[in-house]
This record gives C-alpha cells, sequence and structure tokens, in this order.
C-alpha cells in the first residue's frame, strides 16, 4: 500500500478545495483529522481529509492544508469552523493529534513520513502490508 500526502497549500483559500474533497469523496472519506503544532509563540493547525485507499491500486491520499490557520483551542477562527461543520454534515468525527511543526525536520518528505508513522501507530490509517 502507498500512502501519501498531497499538500494543497496552508489553509487560506485552498480550504475549500480541502473540504470539497471531504464531500465529494464522501463514499471514500475514513477521517477528518486536525494537527495542531507550536512554532515559537504561533499555535497552529494542519487540516486533513484521509480517504480509503483506492481498489485496484492501493493508493491512499491524505490531502491537508499544512499549519496555515490557528489552533482553534488558542484562537477560535473561522476556517476550523467550516471543518468542523463539514464533518457535522458528513458524520464525522475529527480526530484531534498534537505533532512537531515541520519546520524541525529538513525536509517536507521526512514530516510527512512522520505523520504517517503517526497515523499508523495510532490504527488511524492502515499499516504497510
Amino acid at each position: 500500500m502507498l500512502q501519501r500526502f498531497i499538500e494543497l497549500g496552508e489553509g487560506y483559500s485552498d480550504i475549500y478545495e480541502l473540504i470539497e474533497l471531504a464531500k465529494a469523496n464522501k463514499h471514500r472519506l475514513h477521517h477528518l483529522i486536525a494537527l495542531h503544532t507550536t512554532n515559537g509563540q504561533k499555535q497552529l493547525t494542519s487540516l486533513c481529509v484521509v480517504l480509503q485507499p483506492t481498489d485496484p491500486g492501493d493508493f491512499q491520499a491524505i490531502y491537508i492544508c499544512r499549519e496555515g490557520i490557528p489552533n482553534p483551542h488558542a484562537i477560535p477562527n473561522q476556517r476550523f469552523d467550516l471543518f468542523n461543520h463539514v464533518a457535522q454534515s458528513l458524520e464525522k468525527q475529527i480526530i484531534e493529534i498534537d505533532v512537531k511543526h515541520s519546520k524541525e525536520f529538513t525536509e517536507k518528505e521526512l514530516y510527512f513520513q512522520y505523520l504517517i508513522g503517526i497515523l499508523r501507530l495510532n490504527h488511524y490509517i492502515p499499516p504497510l502490508r
């Protein structure tokens, strides 16, 4: 199985695309995830849409808007409220996880591998077969 993060942006206007992906793929929607992090004094959140693996092909897409919105527990914001509204309309709970900031990694791909490890460890995505 191939699991890959597909970065849409940082969550400004691209959050609307993330929301549309979730709604358009509700038959494949596996999880909605909020990854909380800190960069200096800033508390930030990444929003993710995890789809079921394709059949055939065994490819699992994880769409992400990386670290572009404030952590809603520190600063309530409309972008997270939109994501939460979609979760409710699709009858999904948002999974919230605290993670390291992406700047702690020398390459973005290493950061995404770190996140995949966390998601596998917590059984939010399937292990390698």
